[in-house]
């Protein structure tokens, strides 16, 4: 942190006064909201002298020097090509500390999800923003087309060995975990048929790789009638098709677009690239093709963090990847012939899926393989409930509950150990990287979360199935900065992976 403040300052001439630890969402890269503040000169943009502007930056550390390598290569190309891909402000000697643009923190996923959660669904503003998206996604995909692809991180192109990693995904991380029973031979000759079928299509385009819902950001803007779109995450690019980023837009089970949307949207990216006749009906073939290895990919990361890690959030995604893999089969089957992974795809769509990981997922005894599904539950667009973390100090009170559900739970840190008694912690807070690191060390500290999360998550298990709109919980120790406020961030992390529902975090002596 001390070396991203170093190149805070070099970039913006003046110190970073705040370091703000930001999620990662599952990547091993920690991000940092850095800002430090400076006196506006009389007249400068109509402001008074003396006033205060802030200047903000994100700051990254990240251990994989290749994988850093080519975010920078990339994002150099593309916004040398006016792509709105977010600035890269300063690179340090050891190439593993770098400072980029701050694009806020709306995403379009999460707008789609407020939609979704306060009954809105995929309404008219939502189609235009996507619409836009898709433009900008055919503009991102032929400026890259001549990027150096010799920095590309793990291979330089999207080609056979990329694909059956994505498809070996799907058969160790799900087929395997759910028991699902397949002849491993004639599964791996349909796989590479399924490959040399998608490689006939044009590999000469920019390939995002990672072009979801999730790393696209919004920026408002008085000027246009749609927020400003910015694109991150895109290190994982290389030379590919480029149906296989529309695919993965459309076809993300999180999202959960209607099929008719899909369809429209489909159309108006082909229009946008100008693909008519023959050649929209050969670039629709591949187009199926590759939304099944997106769909086959998603399901062996659910697997993975669902079955494997014991993940609700990510079980409660299988449903979702399973009515695309059965849409997909039954409306869009493929000119080749792959018996073998037809006769797995049937399998899937009679598995017994449980919500919750205390359960095996498995083959219904005696069951029939026709192309069937439990009924789709989205508990991503039908949660209405709000969690909300506080962190607090015990010396100035117990916080309230504007819900006015009363409270929730209060959980009790003074027995922790203290890192404030420490004259090295006291300039920090439980979200600088000191302090995790010395509460990570203490086992009584993860004893202590364990307790806490056996006890809210039954509440939150509960309270979602009821339907119910609002809970708190408050962690409180003797100052509210470091015990407290590490306990809330770790807690407010864990439910956010786990459940589909929204969560608030406050700091209250923080905030103040």
């Amino acid at each position: 942190m001390e070396i991203l403040k170093t190149l805070f300052e070099q970039w913006a001439g003046v110190p970073c006064t705040e370091c703000l630890a930001l999620g990662a969402n599952g990547s091993s890269r920690r991000y940092y909201r850095l800002v430090g503040e400076r006196l506006k000169v009389k007249g400068e943009m109509g402001a008074a002298a003396g006033n205060i502007s802030h200047l903000t930056a994100i700051g990254c550390i990240n251990d994989d020097i290749r994988e850093n390598e080519a975010f920078f290569a990339y994002s150099r190309h593309l916004h040398a090509k006016g792509m709105p891909v977010p600035e890269l402000y300063a690179v340090d000697d050891d190439r593993r500390h770098y400072l980029q643009q701050d694009l806020g923190d709306q995403t379009l996923y999460g707008l789609l999800y407020d939609k979704k959660r306060q009954g809105g669904g995929f309404d008219a503003e939502m189609l235009g923003l996507y619409k836009k998206t898709l433009a900008d996604l055919a503009a991102i995909q032929q400026a890259g087309a001549d990027m150096d692809f010799s920095v590309a991180y793990p291979r330089a192109a999207f080609d056979r060995q990329s694909i059956l990693w994505d498809l070996n995904y799907f058969k160790y991380h799900f087929l395997k975990l759910a028991h699902i029973p397949f002849d491993e031979q004639r599964l791996e000759d349909d796989f590479n048929t399924l490959v040399d079928f998608l490689l006939q299509a044009d590999c000469n385009y920019f390939l995002y790789r990672d072009f979801q819902s999730r790393n696209i950001m919004l920026l408002p803007t008085t000027h246009y009638p749609l927020p400003t779109l910015y694109y991150i995450d895109y290190q994982g690019g290389r030379r590919g098709a480029a149906q296989y980023d529309v695919a993965s837009l459309l076809y993300s089970a999180k999202s959960d677009l209607p099929e008719a949307i899909r369809q429209e949207l489909l159309g108006h990216y082909l229009d946008v690239r100008g693909i008519r006749g023959e050649e929209r009906q050969r670039w629709l073939g591949h187009f199926w093709g590759y939304v099944l290895v997106r769909i086959l990919q998603a399901l062996g990361a659910y697997g993975y963090r669902g079955l494997f890690e014991q993940k609700d959030y990510f079980i409660q995604s299988i449903p979702l990847g399973l009515n695309n893999l059965r849409n997909l089969s039954e409306s869009h089957p493929l000119p080749i012939n792959l018996s073998e992974l037809k006769r797995v795809v049937d399998l899937t769509n009679v598995l017994s899926l449980p919500l919750t990981p205390s359960h095996s997922l498995s083959l219904p005894v005696g069951s029939s393989h026709s192309l069937s599904l439990p009924p789709k539950k989205s508990l991503l667009s039908e949660s209405s409930l709000t969690v909300t973390v506080l962190s607090f100090s015990f010396k100035k009170g117990l916080p309230t509950d504007p819900s006015g559900n009363g409270g929730g739970f209060i959980f009790d840190c003074r027995a922790l150990p203290n890192p404030g008694r420490y004259p090295e912690y006291k300039c920090y807070t439980g979200k600088d990287r000191p302090v995790i690191e010395f509460l990570k060390k203490e086992p009584a500290v993860d004893q202590f979360l364990d307790h806490a999360k056996a006890l809210v998550g039954q509440s939150v298990e509960k309270y979602l199935e009821r339907n119910f709109t609002n809970l708190q919980v408050s962690f409180g120790c003797t100052g509210g900065q470091h015990r407290s406020v590490y306990c809330a961030e770790h807690l407010a992390r864990w439910i956010s992976d786990t459940y589909p529902c929204r969560v608030e975090i406050h700091h209250r002596e923080q905030d103040k």
